[in-house]
C-alpha cells in the first residue's frame, strides 16, 4: 500500500494545479477521466462555477481553524477526485481552505481517480469508486494513517434513503444533493475531518 501511496503522490497535483487541469481541458472541450461525453463536459464546467464561487466564499469558522492549527503532527491530505464529480467540486475547495488554516499542519495533494487504478481500488466505498475520497497520510513518516468520503454523512443519507424509495440516483436527487451542499456551507464535512483529524 505504501508503494501505491507514493506512486500517487509523486503524480499529484497541488489544488491550483488541480484546477488549472480542469480547465484547460475545458478549454479544449474535454472533461478529466478516461471516459469522454457531452454530459460529462457539461458537468465539469457547473462544477466550474461551483468551485470559483466556494473558494470566494468558503469560511473556516474561528474555532475549526484552531483545531486545526493545533493538530499533533504534520499530514498529507491526498484526495482522488475526477473534474466531472459533483461532491468533489462541493469538497474540495473546504478541503483547500481547512489545509490553508492549518498553517502549514497540512499539505493537500490531488490525483485523478482514472489514472490512479491501483490507488482506487485501496479506497473503495461499497465496492464501488466513489469519489472524492481524502486519504491521510503521517507526513514524517509516509504511513497511511484513515480515510474519508465520498461524502459527508447527511448527504449520504440523503442520496440511500432516495435509492431505497426510489430505486436509482436521478437529476432530481442530484439537485437535492446541490441544495444540500449549498445550506450546509461545508460545515458538516469541516466538523467530520476534524473529528477523524483529533481522533488519529
Amino acid at each position: 500500500m505504501k508503494i501505491t501511496i507514493a506512486k500517487a503522490l509523486f503524480n499529484s497535483h497541488s489544488y491550483s494545479e488541480y484546477r488549472k487541469l480542469v480547465s484547460d481541458l475545458l478549454f479544449d472541450g474535454k472533461s478529466t477521466g478516461n471516459e469522454q461525453s457531452e454530459n460529462l463536459t457539461q458537468y465539469s464546467s457547473l462544477n466550474e462555477t461551483r468551485m470559483d464561487r466556494l473558494d470566494k466564499t468558503m469560511k473556516i469558522p474561528d474555532e475549526n481553524s484552531f483545531k486545526l492549527k493545533n493538530l499533533k503532527s504534520e499530514y498529507i491530505w491526498l484526495v482522488i477526485s475526477e473534474g466531472w464529480c459533483g461532491d468533489a467540486a462541493q469538497i474540495l475547495p473546504i478541503f483547500n481552505q481547512m489545509a490553508i488554516a492549518s498553517e502549514g499542519k497540512i499539505e493537500m495533494k490531488i490525483v485523478l481517480r482514472d489514472e490512479n487504478e491501483e490507488l482506487m481500488k485501496l479506497f473503495l466505498t461499497n465496492k464501488k469508486r466513489a469519489i472524492p475520497k481524502l486519504i491521510i497520510i503521517d507526513r514524517e513518516t509516509g504511513s497511511l494513517l484513515d480515510s474519508w468520503g465520498p461524502r459527508p454523512k447527511d448527504a449520504t443519507d440523503l442520496i440511500n434513503d432516495y435509492k431505497k424509495k426510489f430505486g436509482a440516483i436521478d437529476e432530481k436527487v442530484k439537485t437535492e444533493l446541490q441544495l444540500w451542499y449549498l445550506k450546509d456551507k461545508g460545515l458538516s464535512t469541516q466538523e467530520e475531518v476534524i473529528n477523524l483529524m483529533q481522533n488519529i
